[in-house]
């Protein structure tokens, strides 16, 4: 007998061929380095529509929380140091309230006051020399979390010193791929993964699969596979400097001012990027015992590459 193809059957396998989603991804450069998009849609008209708004989202907060662009309401705000609270955006308050509560529980091992000692060590990188005693004595006295006093129901932000200055790099890139991953919900794109440098934050997993395969420098071994997550990694592989045998990394701890010295990265998996980001830098700080509590804390894990001990 012959075999009959359903026509329906038919029509409906062809139906779910055309509307399979397919992979794109976008790339554009936004808070200081590549931002790279990478989604799943049913067709190139979804998948644009949803990086444009990814990417707008990243735009926009830059344009908030940048310490290099002088009109930002970052430092509008900093410019204002010392003459009581200003109501700020809910993005930027936001922000500023996790990164106080990283500060209060990781004791100042996260500070994004730290920008004056921060300086230093870079121009230390360059030139090859320790920062001068005074120098790093003077850029200590303008480091300081608790100079920054929130009020969440004026949703106000005051900084009571003047001369304290604020750089949100260590918490606003994992905040921003957070917003991104709602933008481009909100466009009808719930697979996808936004990367900013060290911070990367997935939504719901490609076709088939549990989750995003992402792999970390140090865990050849080892891929982390996430969805609905954030996974941000810090530490010392790129940007450090050698001055006298010692090597000094590009993490400094904000409590003393100097640049770490044990060679130690973390990598830090939660639910936001708002949190594995400023948490990521935090732990390298304060090393494993202290920093994997620090970690428990707030639901999240750890993953270490480094030394056993503190």
């Amino acid at each position: 007998p012959i075999m009959r193809k359903n026509p329906s059957t038919m029509l409906f396998a062809a139906m779910a061929l055309a509307v399979a989603p397919q992979r794109f991804q976008f790339t554009q450069s936004h808070m200081g380095v590549a931002v790279r998009l990478t989604l799943y849609a049913p067709d190139r008209a979804t998948a644009e529509r949803a990086g444009r708004a990814g990417f707008a989202r990243f735009a926009e907060l830059d344009a908030m929380m940048s310490d290099y662009q002088p009109g930002s309401e970052l430092n509008r705000w900093v410019a204002r140091a010392g003459e009581g609270p200003v109501a700020v955006s809910p993005e930027l308050f936001e922000v500023l309230l996790a990164a106080k509560r990283v500060s209060a529980l990781s004791e100042g091992a996260f500070d994004v006051t730290a920008g004056p000692v921060v300086r230093l060590w870079r121009e230390s990188r360059r030139s090859g020399s320790l920062p001068e005693t005074s120098a790093l004595e003077e850029a200590r006295s303008r480091v300081g979390w608790r100079q920054i006093r929130l009020d969440s129901t004026t949703r106000t932000a005051e900084i009571s010193q003047p001369g304290i200055q604020v750089d949100l790099g260590g918490i606003a890139k994992g905040f921003a791929c957070d917003q991104a991953i709602l933008a481009m919900a909100a466009q009808g794109v719930g697979r996808a993964m936004v990367e900013a440098g060290g911070d990367i934050a997935v939504s719901g997993p490609p076709p088939g699969l549990k989750g995003w395969r992402i792999t970390v420098r140090g865990l050849d071994r080892q891929a982390l596979v996430l969805a609905h997550q954030a996974v941000s990694t810090s530490g010392d592989a790129e940007q450090f400097v050698e001055i006298g045998g010692v090597r000094y990394s590009h993490i400094v701890d904000p409590r003393t001012g100097l640049g770490l010295r044990r060679r130690l990265q973390a990598t830090v998996v939660s639910r936001r990027g708002i949190v594995s980001d400023p948490l990521a830098t935090a732990l390298c700080v304060m090393g494993r015992g202290s920093g994997d509590r620090l970690a428990k804390r707030y639901g999240a894990e750890a993953i270490w590459v480094g030394p056993e001990t503190e």
